[in-house]
């Protein structure tokens, strides 16, 4: 890196100081945390898809598809439970929770169930999503020391100061700008890498034949996932379509740091092409970072140079990447072929992808513990006072997602595995809250919170004593165990149920229509991907 490489990342810097400013005016809870619900369905689908396909995905997923013991094209896997889950969400769950006018998505289980549901839930996903977002930053951090030579700690202040700043200042409308302007950066830089990666090859008919024929094949019909002891049966058709459509549904539908963008939707049009733009988009956008992470993998088989530059980087900080040398091929690539100017270009690709999850994050985990929370104690508390306990936890939890990422301590693995691990654990049994108050109406509370608490017990009881069982599936079945125990208990054990709010069903057949057909087109376009690149 030079100077050129600096300025064009202390002019990024400085921009997004700026952004929080420009969007400083919010007087009131619906401002700050769902935008006064004026946005847009294209901006906050480009965010929604920021913040899931973040900075993992730019590093960790190439890594992945290209260098990765057991990788390859299979990650296009991941995406076939994305159309279904929106097809389910559009008809069951998102319209009871869009009429419902609520800031936290928890807010509902306290109307359907009780206080103890929804603070249940809330607390089991503010610790989750900080923990999980401390690994990735810490991650980042790392990467970015390795690479370029900038201080971990000083990486880790930058993303998260930056971050915390314009959150502070600007809060919905600001994340989702940001997200907007962070994901042209990240697709920009995927594609730079294509076009350096292809030049360095000799072109696209070089790469075709020096390909390794093992990590073209994404769809495998025999692998069950419930043999994965030895680490090698994984990523089968029936176990990512299954287990991504009850991961996928969560995460949508019952993830704050997604359903509060569901929530910003300016109406319920809008807010059906929100979810056709996340159904429809994220397949490309993932095939063209898997394609990457197979051109730089070519690369690295074919160039010895290097390959010894990714060793000497591996071996100088071996003792912080213990486990993570693959999640160097991109940074490693980036520092190696790619100009001045344009190396600058892709370190703030690496850092605007972590900010806009960061930031995601921080907005998410404010508006949950103030409706959840603080809220609970002052209900009459004015706007003013409102917006500015607001404005304090945004900064409390970036200090916490920071916190968690100065000590997350070693990881194995690639870091998007390990982070997806730790959302597996808890998304069955929350999704399972969801349908339980929305889809039944016998569930108690003492049901539903037994039931919840079983199912994430059950699954952690999964990840340490039976590794056989492919994670994926913790998210399926998770939900089954919830929802089973939950209904055991409400009818075995008698107490009135609560109506809650009035369920609202979509009767979408034209987009749940294109969805399903969709879904069949891109598995079938996955399972002829070695023919197209041979």
């Amino acid at each position: 890196m030079n100077y050129l490489d600096y300025i064009v990342i202390v002019v990024y810097l400085a921009g997004f100081l700026g952004l929080g400013f420009l969007f400083k005016e919010n007087n009131s809870g619906g401002d700050y945390f769902l935008g006064g619900r004026k946005t847009s369905w294209l901006p906050l689908s480009l965010s929604a898809m920021a913040t899931q396909l973040s900075a993992i995905s730019f590093i960790s997923a190439p890594a992945f598809v290209g260098l990765k013991d057991g990788g390859g094209m299979q990650w296009l896997t991941y995406e076939f439970g994305v159309p279904l889950a929106m097809a389910f969400l559009l008809i069951a769950l998102l319209p009871t929770l869009y009429k419902s006018g609520i800031v936290s998505v928890y807010e509902y289980l306290e109307k359907r169930f009780d206080a103890s549901s929804r603070l249940l839930i809330s607390f089991v996903f503010q610790i989750s999503r900080s923990v999980a977002t401390g690994v990735m930053v810490y991650t980042m951090a790392l990467i970015l020391q390795a690479t370029i030579q900038l201080d971990f700690w000083i990486s880790i202040l930058i993303i998260g100061l930056i971050t915390m700043v314009y959150s502070f200042q600007g809060g919905m409308k600001a994340v989702i700008w940001g997200d907007v302007i962070q994901m042209g950066i990240l697709f920009l830089g995927i594609v730079i890498c294509l076009y350096y990666g292809f030049g360095e090859l000799g072109g696209i008919d070089n790469f075709l034949t020096h390909v390794d024929q093992d990590r073209i094949t994404a769809v495998d019909f025999g692998k069950w996932g419930f043999n994965n002891a030895d680490g090698n049966d994984e990523f089968g058709f029936w176990p990512m379509v299954i287990g991504g459509f009850f991961l996928y549904a969560s995460y949508y539908g019952t993830d704050q740091t997604q359903s509060q963008r569901l929530l910003s939707s300016s109406s319920m049009s809008n807010l059906k092409k929100l979810m056709m733009a996340n159904g429809l988009l994220r397949f490309p956008f993932t095939l063209t970072y898997c394609i990457m992470g197979l051109v730089l993998g070519t690369l690295l088989l074919q160039d010895v140079s290097f390959q010894e530059q990714m060793e000497t980087v591996y071996q100088a900080n071996i003792g912080s990447l213990q486990g993570k040398k693959a999640d160097l091929m991109v940074p490693v690539f980036i520092i190696k072929y790619l100009p001045n100017g344009v190396i600058g270009i892709l370190i703030v690709a690496i850092m605007s992808a972590a900010m806009s999850t960061l930031s995601s994050t921080v907005n998410s985990l404010s508006a949950v513990t103030m409706e959840d929370f603080v809220k609970r104690f002052n209900p009459g508390m004015s706007d003013k006072k409102y917006m500015g306990y607001s404005r304090l936890l945004s900064i409390f939890w970036g200090l916490v997602c920071l916190f968690f990422a100065f000590f997350a301590g070693n990881i194995e693995g690639t870091v998007i595995e390990v982070i997806n691990k730790i959302s597996s654990v808890f998304y069955g049994p929350i999704l399972a809250a969801f349908i339980l108050a929305i889809l039944t109406k016998r569930t108690h509370a003492l049901g539903a919170n037994i039931g919840i608490v079983v199912g994430v017990l059950f699954n952690i009881y999964l990840w340490l004593y039976v590794p056989q069982i492919f994670w994926f599936w913790w998210n399926a079945l998770g939900c089954l165990v919830t929802i089973l125990v939950a209904l055991a208990v409400s009818f075995t054990i008698k107490r009135k149920a609560n109506e809650g709010l009035e369920v609202v069903y979509y009767a979408g057949k034209k987009e749940v229509a294109i969805l399903a057909a969709y879904f069949i087109a891109i598995v079938l376009f996955s399972i002829s991907l070695p023919n197209i690149l041979n």
